[in-house]
């Protein structure tokens, strides 16, 4: 029997990380945007209902009206993980986690039949459709593309008891992408979970806080691990396994390390979050970072061997760590390398909701291609600062993007908002902090009395894509600042402070199309200081959520060390 076509679908990562709803009205994108922009809540597991609200009032809909609920895991699928106890139990590394393992895959898998059920009832007209979780990976990575046809290459910590897998995608007609999976790798052998366990044994926050640990891995020296992490993540014909013996198989349930006393007898001790970074978590973090790219270069000759396509798309929460994706396209396996701009979770709303919507017939998809900028926006927000005594408004005079350029110039750290919320972790112009590359101590002041983190976390520049060949190796367009590149001399005489230990740098490509405000700034910056680079990071200090409305950007200016904040046009200093 034929699925009726379904003209207005939700698609929803929810009661897990990273909530999220995108909307899709007879193919069309209306919008995506992650919980946490709107309720303040950093990677919020409830149900997104901030998110949803805006996208029925932007689509001018009730939810009477949604047809289909794309849901973004399938619950029967983690049952799969059930038999293999029966292996699990034969072996002396895996016997005492063999039963709770399948316990908990089996309740995960109850409780997701029990949160579709409670999506049912809050949409009691439409039908909800589970979808696997890679699919919506897929179809998310390759859609945002735009490619004709593209290897997609999928690397999480797990979906129902996928980790890995390699598809090849097409594009049927214009909008209409077929994806069709060609190998898979199954828990327990999973990139993510090791590189989680190990980010968590270093004191930082699993599943938030990889960057800081991919970030640490520059500072240290993977020779003195590296043995270790040959052993405990080894290559396969096919792709990896984890060994047992280090990474202690997955238990969907509190109270079983990832890692193993093995392993901590090989390293060190575990790492309290206060404690000081000291040499051995450097080496830790480096030679777990280098196993990672062996990993992923390894994956991606795979992908490339079974589809035999140009180009890969790459989607999965390991999709984040730009220094793979930058090794990937240093190696030349792929003429072209794509990662969307919500590689995680969250934009799994969106894959869920174009996966549901293709199945049944539905129009070609639109909106999606190259889009980043899905979320709310603010245009004439009531700036009220009443319940921040130490701001105040100022006039700008004259083109706001010409003042912008001359207060960063001058040495000003700025937060800039301004348009529709961003999909991803990454700031992308709307929700920035832009600082000049050329003013003396700027990262150091960033991070101390700015962002509040780590004094080793370097800051990403955004450049115009015109000039990017003249500072930046990387040879393709980064319009998602999703990529480590090797950078010039020219960079290195002329902003050093882009750079980090390893010698690269996570860089977006600005092109007037694409954000035609930062572009105008990055131009009027060039004109007074002959560098066509500004410092861009996320508009939040440590541990908060991106600023997505207005009072969360002013909350961020009278909190950290910000000099102005450009909001909406309006020039707000302290």
């Amino acid at each position: 029997m034929t699925t009726p076509p379904f003209p207005v679908v939700l698609g929803l990562c929810s009661y897990t990380h990273d909530s999220a709803a995108a909307l899709l009205v007879n193919g069309e994108l209306v919008g995506f945007v992650e919980e946490e922009r709107l309720s303040q809540i950093k990677h919020t597991r409830d149900y997104p209902h901030h998110a949803v609200r805006w996208l029925l009032r932007e689509a001018g809909i009730t939810a009477a009206d949604v047809d289909a609920i794309a849901y973004n895991f399938c619950g029967p699928r983690y049952l799969d993980a059930v038999p293999d106890a029966a292996r699990l139990l034969r072996s002396a590394e895996t016997w005492g986690r063999a039963l709770p393992r399948a316990a908990g895959f089996a309740k995960v898998a109850l409780r997701t039949a029990r949160r579709v059920q409670v999506l049912g009832r809050m949409f009691p007209g439409a039908r909800v459709r589970p979808v696997l979780h890679h699919r919506t990976h897929q179809m998310y990575a390759f859609a945002a593309s735009g490619w004709e046809a593209a290897a997609v290459l999928v690397v999480d910590s797990l979906g129902e008891t996928q980790t890995t897998t390699v598809a090849v995608a097409r594009q049927r007609t214009p909008g209409q992408p077929e994806i069709r999976t060609l190998h898979a790798l199954h828990d327990p052998a999973s990139l993510g979970y090791a590189y989680g366990a190990v980010t968590e044994h270093l004191g930082w926050r699993r599943g938030d806080e990889e960057g800081t640990v991919m970030a640490l891995a520059a500072l240290g020296d993977p020779a003195r691990f590296r043995e270790l992490f040959t052993r405990a993540i080894c290559l396969t014909s096919d792709g990896f396994t984890l060994d047992p013996r280090l990474f202690p198989i997955r238990v969907l349930s509190s109270g079983y390390p990832r890692l193993s006393p093995r392993f901590v007898a090989e390293t060190c001790p575990s790492r309290h979050p206060h404690a000081p970074v000291e040499q051995v978590h450097r080496d830790l973090a480096a030679a777990l970072q280098e196993r990672t790219d062996v990993v992923m270069l390894h994956l991606a000759r795979r992908a490339r061997a079974l589809t035999r396509s140009r180009r890969l798309c790459v989607g999965g929460g390991v999709a984040a760590n730009c220094v793979s994706i930058g090794r990937i396209i240093d190696a030349g396996i792929f003429e072209e390398v794509f990662v969307p701009p919500a590689p995680g979770d969250a934009g799994t709303a969106i894959g869920a909701a174009a996966a549901v919507h293709l199945d049944a017939g539905g129009r070609p998809l639109s909106g999606i291609a190259g889009a980043c900028y899905l979320g709310p926006a603010f245009a004439e927000p009531e700036l009220d600062l009443s319940p921040w005594p130490t701001l105040a408004l100022k006039h700008v005079q004259g083109d706001p993007a010409e003042h912008l350029a001359e207060q960063l110039a001058s040495g000003r750290i700025v937060g800039l908002f301004q348009g529709r919320i961003e999909a991803g972790p990454r700031a992308l112009g709307n929700r920035s902090i832009l600082a000049s590359p050329l003013s003396e101590g700027v990262v150091e002041r960033l991070n101390a009395t700015v962002k509040f983190r780590e004094p080793f976390r370097p800051f990403a520049p955004m450049i115009l894509a015109d000039h990017a060949a003249d500072y930046f190796t990387l040879g393709q367009d980064a319009p998602f600042m999703s990529m480590a590149s090797g950078v010039t001399d020219l960079a290195r005489t002329r902003i050093p402070a882009i750079v980090h230990a390893n010698g690269t740098a996570r860089l977006q490509t600005v092109t007037k199309d694409q954000n035609p405000f930062m572009h105008a700034v990055l131009e009027a910056f060039a004109r007074r200081t002959g560098v066509p680079v500004l410092i861009n990071t996320s508009l939040n200090v440590k541990g908060k959520p991106i600023c997505g409305t207005p009072r969360m950007a002013l909350d961020c200016l009278a909190v950290s060390g910000l000099d102005a904040l450009l909001l909406e046009g309006r020039w707000v200093t302290k």
